[in-house]
């Protein structure tokens, strides 16, 4: 895996660019038509629906929340909410999630959004030498290791994925 530079990137790609990360991007055309993003870019690019995690909005009791799980489950926001001292979340409004990240539904990133919000990784991730997740936007995937977007996302990690 290597650096990997983007002609007009998306935020997610140049802040990793910014940190000098190793990544590499995996493009795979999007249907306009599909509903699961996730598990999209999973079949497009031939990779385990355990290594390709989603990016998630949650209101919690602090505020908005980042989860990133893997997209072979669902979020437990009980949990989510727990990793973040508090004891409930839901999920945020599709409408606020794209006005505070920057991006659209379906292309979120955890990397590169417009506030800096308090993040979650699944802990399944540590478990991978690199997992994968949005660019940014729909159709293209950055790979890269685990330890790296827990760096870069000052996340913590924490069980907070489930079976679907």
């Amino acid at each position: 895996m290597g650096k990997s530079k983007t002609k007009g990137g998306t935020p997610a790609t140049v802040a990793l660019e910014r940190a000098k990360a190793e990544f590499t991007l995996h493009p795979y055309d999007h249907d306009p038509a599909a509903q699961a993003y996730g598990e999209e870019a999973a079949d497009a690019l031939g990779v385990p629906y355990e290594r390709i995690f989603k990016t998630l909005v949650a209101e919690t009791e602090g505020g908005l929340a980042v989860a990133v799980v893997p997209v072979a489950g669902k979020l437990d926001l009980k949990a989510l909410a727990s990793a973040l001292g508090g004891k409930r979340a839901a999920m945020a409004d599709a409408a606020k999630v794209e006005r505070v990240t920057g991006y659209v539904v379906g292309g979120i990133s955890p990397l590169g959004q417009r506030k800096r919000l308090p993040t979650v990784v699944d802990s399944s991730a540590l478990e991978f030498a690199t997992v994968y997740f949005s660019a940014g936007k729909r159709g293209l995937q950055i790979e890269t290791a685990p330890a790296r977007l827990i760096e870069l996302t000052g996340a913590v990690t924490a069980p907070i994925g489930k079976p679907a």
